[in-house]
């Protein structure tokens, strides 16, 4: 297989493992491998290599025709534009459509689990984005991405030193899976010559409770943490009470609130199929990072 890869967003942390992965991994000669972002410069390790660096940016849609040149496999790893309404969604369009003049053989998208009917308040972005890439004509691997173990680390060292988790998850599971995991999987997809279009959803291999989570956060630190059920107002006003943007804020409830309704309570083996592997469990992951836990 000889195709020219590009990943966008290769400054972030995704990114980064995914061609991690493809250099290492999957042993993708670094000239194949196109990194690309908004600023390049900060890609300076990986020009290093031998990979090649070339600026995206994604408000700048005569720039991404450009930039996705020569490419046959695009990765678009989403953006981090929430703070706008309909903002991601319109980048996320316009890098399809800059794939498509570009003349890019195949799409990689990284979604969520369920977008269409989903809770969680920037679903519409990842479901509107999929549909523009299935409109495009354009050959395509969709990866949705349940949410991250790593996303527990932002809030858990403050519940482990008050003793209280607090969630409006109502006893929902969600089915997480590690940024690493999905960055294996994604580069796996990326590396492969398949033509065909496909939609895998990545998730761990156990749906659990946050107070599943807990139990197993309390025996790996030794410290009590008590789960304590809330609705989604006492939760709102408590994380805005915590200084985080309303953006932030309805983005969070919304998602407590899709885990209640049973909408992330999915478990797939497609990990298994892409990799070989099986993914990392909860237990593994927050061992591997129990510093972190302990603040």
């Amino acid at each position: 297989m000889s195709s020219t890869l590009l990943v966008t967003g290769a400054a972030g942390q995704l990114g980064q493992r995914v061609i991690h992965h493809l250099l290492e991994t999957y042993k993708v000669a670094p000239g194949r491998i196109i990194a690309a972002t908004r600023s390049p410069e900060k890609l300076s390790d990986l020009a290093a290599k031998g990979v090649v660096t070339r600026k995206a940016d994604f408000d700048d849609a005569a720039g991404l025709t450009a930039a996705f040149a020569g490419v046959d496999r695009l990765l678009i790893i989403s953006t981090d534009a929430l703070a706008v309404p309909g903002q991601r969604l319109k980048q996320q369009t316009a890098a399809v459509e800059a794939a498509k003049k570009a003349g890019v053989k195949h799409i990689l998208y990284t979604s969520m689990p369920a977008p269409e009917g989903s809770l969680v308040s920037f679903a519409p972005d990842h479901l509107g984005t999929e549909n523009a890439i299935k409109a495009s004509g354009i050959g395509y691997t969709i990866l949705r991405d349940a949410w991250y173990f790593d996303n527990f680390l932002h809030g858990l060292p403050h519940s482990l030193e008050i003793g209280k988790w607090y969630t409006a998850t109502g006893g929902g599971r969600v089915s997480n899976i590690s940024r690493e995991d999905c960055a294996l999987a994604i580069a796996a997809a990326l590396a492969s010559d398949t033509t065909e279009s496909a939609t895998y959803t990545l998730t761990g291999s156990t749906a659990v409770t946050i107070e599943d989570v807990a139990s197993v956060v309390s025996k790996i630190t030794g410290r009590p943490l008590e789960v304590v059920q809330v609705n989604d107002e006492q939760f709102a006003a408590g994380l805005a009470g915590a200084g985080l943007p309303p953006f932030v804020v309805d983005m969070l409830v919304s998602a407590d609130a899709n885990t209640r309704a049973g909408k992330f309570d999915i478990l797939t083996n497609d990990f298994n199929k892409l990799t070989g592997k099986e993914p990392q469990t909860l237990r593994s992951f927050f061992e591997e990072h129990k510093a972190v836990l302990a603040g």
